[in-house]
Order: structure tokens, then sequence, then C-alpha cells
């Protein structure tokens, strides 16, 4: 795995070439709000003949302490409307500099706010380092690439390195899943991917890839794949995956993981360019995946997670499934097909069906689909993940822990909410079957684009029959990651594996 590890640091005298380390990295809103001395006196020294200094991030020359470089990296942009992701830029800004300047092993200090918005400002800076250090996988294979850093120091009281590594790892995994090209990362090699992260993790692991079991069990998946059945190396996996923490389970977590590991749009194909960055379909499964590999780290106790990552590759062929069809899904609902490239809700829906049926035997369950679903997320938000839950989860205040969470660990959401409208819209006009897909048109311009594919889910997957007056309500949310996927480029920018981080701390909530 190819990450830089975290250490912790828990005297000022490292500051000092004392503990190896050849630059220090300050992340500070304020130069003034730097604790140690020795820095503050530098930098003011900088300001008179540099007024860069504390406005922009600068290395400075600075002998007798480690490395003879200092690096102050301005929190900048701190108003009414400002979150924490102001401290994770300026750590970016920070440790590239570091980096580019030849630095093997930095320190990084944050200038700790005592503002609650900024509470968790030095892990979040910590893993923005991480976020900018990574390199995509096939550049690291083609290249014999070594880590840029043999190590981080993080200034801090209290032990970060733990938690920290084990999201880095995860994040790290979810990553090279979500941003790896369509031949190198196929459904197949995703699998594979997954089976060998996971070896010696404690996690049960299982691929299901035999074609009259992806048939029986998961014909709507099937249906997705249909074409590419035809192509060897290109045939579809489910990936089972599950966590029991130690002690007795207080609650149980269940996602599914939408792996579209490239979508042409099938037989409603992508035109115009459209096409391009549809290897990154998978960034559901692949955070998913990733926050798998970060519980298998840490080991959480009393809490149990299941994950499903549907890996398929909606091809184009004389086998492909198209509009008009009808499939009869997992839940034994009847399906039309509204438009084949509204493939990833097909996925989902068979997913979701056997973990309901896994959720219906658990302790206190939640259920969860992550997926890069719909261009209207990127419309409605940018680059914000959008939750939308059902009426249970809302009861339960699923959303809105999850965004509170996200506020403060640097991945923000926004919440959406199902209306009937939305059931109306998957409802079969003419009665041939139960529910239809979708629309015949692209979810960006369609009206409430990426909140109605969560009716369709709860139709599909059978978990509408679990409501608030049933006899067994379900927890369902259904997170949107079109739009967070990606940072920069949204075709080819680096994958950020949200909403990784805001999940691990849900489950320990």
């Amino acid at each position: 795995m190819f990450q830089v590890p975290v250490i912790d640091v828990n005297n000022d005298q490292a500051i000092f070439d004392g503990e190896g380390f050849d630059a220090v990295v300050v992340v500070t809103p304020n130069l003034n709000d730097v604790a140690q001395q020795e820095i503050t006196l530098l930098a003011d020294h900088a300001k008179q003949i540099d007024h860069r200094v504390g406005k922009q991030a600068t290395l400075l020359f600075a002998p007798g302490l480690a490395g003879g470089r200092l690096i102050i990296a301005p929190v900048n942009g701190d108003d009414d409307y400002a979150d924490v992701r102001i401290y994770a830029k300026a750590a970016k800004e920070g440790i590239t500099i570091a980096k580019d300047a030849g630095a093997k092993k930095p320190l990084l200090i944050v200038a700790v706010s005592k503002d609650h918005r900024f509470s968790f400002a030095t892990e979040v800076a910590a893993l923005a380092c991480g976020q900018a250090l990574w390199q995509p996988l096939e550049t690291r294979e083609a290249q014999s690439l070594s880590p840029a850093f043999n190590a981080i120091g993080v200034m801090s009281s209290l032990p970060k390195s733990d938690v920290l590594n084990a999201l880095e790892a995860g994040r790290v995994l979810a990553r090279d899943l979500c941003g790896t090209e369509p031949e190198r990362m196929s459904a197949i090699h995703f699998a594979d991917y997954c089976v060998e992260s996971f070896k010696d993790s404690g996690l049960d692991v299982a691929v299901v890839e035999d074609k009259n079991t992806l048939l029986k069990d998961y014909p709507l998946l099937s249906a997705v794949g249909r074409s590419s059945f035809d192509v060897a190396r290109h045939h579809p996996r489910v990936v089972k995956l599950a966590y029991t923490g130690e002690g007795q389970i207080t609650k149980t977590l269940l996602f599914a993981g939408k792996g579209v590991v490239y979508d042409t749009g099938g037989a409603d194909i992508k035109i115009a360019g459209g096409m391009a960055g549809m290897s990154r379909d998978k960034g559901g499964a692949a955070a998913v995946a990733g926050l798998m590999k970060t519980l298998s780290l840490l080991k959480p106790k009393g809490i149990k997670v299941i994950a499903e990552l549907g890996l398929v590759r909606n091809s184009i062929g004389s086998e492909a499934f198209v509009t008009d069809e009808i499939i009869t899904s997992h839940a034994g609902v009847r399906v039309r097909i509204g438009n084949t490239d509204a493939e990833g809700r097909l996925v989902l829906a068979d997913l979701l069906s056997h973990l309901r049926i896994q959720a219906s035997q658990s302790t206190a369950p939640s259920l969860f689909s992550v997926a890069t679903l719909t261009g209207h997320v990127v419309r409605a938000y940018g680059g914000y993940s959008a939750l939308v839950e059902n009426a249970v989860a809302k009861q339960q205040g699923v959303a809105a822990k999850l965004q509170q969470i996200g506020q403060q660990w640097a991945e923000p959401f926004e919440v959406s909410y199902l209306r009937p409208e939305d059931f109306d819209k998957v409802a079969d006009k003419n009665g041939s079957a139960d529910v239809i897909s979708s629309n015949n048109g692209p979810s960006s311009v369609t009206a409430r684009g990426h909140q109605y594919p969560a009716a369709f889910l709860l139709k599909a997957s059978g978990l509408d029959l679990h409501g608030l007056q049933s006899d067994l309500p379900l927890s369902y949310t259904h997170i949107d990651i079109a739009g967070s996927a990606t940072e920069g480029d949204p075709l080819y920018g680096k994958p950020t594996a949200q909403p990784l981080v805001a999940l691990l701390h849900f489950t320990n909530d």
C-alpha cells in the first residue's frame, strides 16, 4: 500500500533537528497563534523582508530548525461561512512546498483554534497532506515510484496516529480503486485488488463470480452487465465484506457500493464526449471498500458492518439490455427500464435487497447506498455529497448526524428530502411493471434528478415495505457522491475517497 505513515510528536524540541525531521510545516490562521516562540520569531523577522509571509504559503531559510526549512502555510478565508476545509487547503499548500523543497520527513504543526468549527483541524490538515501526496496507481506501477516522504510527524498533545494512519490506508485503497483506468481496474481486477488488500485483515471476504449465480441472485446487475458477459475480462463481480467487532453488538451498518467500472451509457450511449471519466463511476464501491479497510485496522468494538460492492461494466453490444425491458429484481419487483444510462440504481437495488434480508436479522440496523449516481446532484450542489433518507432514517436523525460529522471533518453534506412526487415519478404509468427505473432524459436536466432515484431504490429493493408503519422499520440513507468523489477536474481529478472519513466517525457516534 502506497502511503506515508503519520507519527505522533509531543515534544517542542522536535522542531530542532532532534528526531530526524527535515522541515517544519506550520498551518496557522495567525502567526501569533503559534505556540513555539522560535517559529514566531523567525516568521516575524521574515515578514519584514517578505510581505508574503503570513499571507500565502512560503518557504523560509531557518538555521537551527529541522532541516533548515520553515514553511508557513497561512489559513485564509476565515469568515462566518468558513469551515475546517480552510485548514485542509493550507496544509496541502504547505506540504507540497516541503515535498518540492526535497524534504523527506516533515513535521506538521497546526495552530489549534478554540472555534468549535475547527475542533479537528489538526486531523483534517494531516489527512489533507495524504490527499495532496497520493499518486495514481498506474503511475506508481509504471514508474516504480516510492513515497514522497518517509513519514510525517504531527505535533499534538493527544495521540492521533492510529486513527490517521488507518483512515489514510482506507483512503489510499479507495483512491486506487476509484481513480484507476477501466482495464487495470476492471470488475475482476477490482475484486482481486480488494481480496489482496484484505488478506489477513480479519474481515469476512467473499467474491461472487459465477455467471449463473449472478443471473439468479443479482438480475438487475446482470442486466447491466449482459453485454460484458461476452468478454471474459469484463465479467461482473460482487464483493461481499463483513466486519464484526469484539463484544456485544449494539448496532449494524450495511452498505451497498456502486462499482460501475466503466459506463458507456449502454444502448442509450453517452455522446459528445460524455463518456470521458466514466471509469470513475465506481467511486461508491471504492469508498465503501476503503471504509472496510479502515475498520479492519482500528477494530472498533460493539459494531458490525456489512458491505456489498456491485462491480460491472455497462457495455454496448448485441447483448446489451435496452430501454422498455421489464426485469424482475432480486426483491421480486418488476422493473421497467427507462434509460440504460441510469444503470447504477439497478446495481444498487439488487445489493440493497440482499442487505435488507441481512438487516432484518441484525441488531439496530442502518442501511446505506453510496454511489456516483447522478449529474443532477452536481447541478444542484456542486462538489458536495447529497443525503436522501427514508422516513425511518429521518426519524432517527441519520442525515442530521452525518451532516454534523461531515462539517467537522471536511466532508460536508447537503440534505435532500423524499417527496410524494419522487414516488410518482417511478410509478409505471401503464401498469405493466411495478416501477420504472428512470425517465429517458439526463438526470442533470430532470427536476428532482438526484432525489427520485432514492424512491426507486426503496421500491425496487423491497425496502419500501419497511417504513415507519411496518412491523420491521428499517433505516435507509442514499448518499450521492457524484460531485464529491473527485476534486478539481470532474473527469480526471484526484479521487477524494469521500465520504469515508465521515462514515467512519458515524459508525462510532
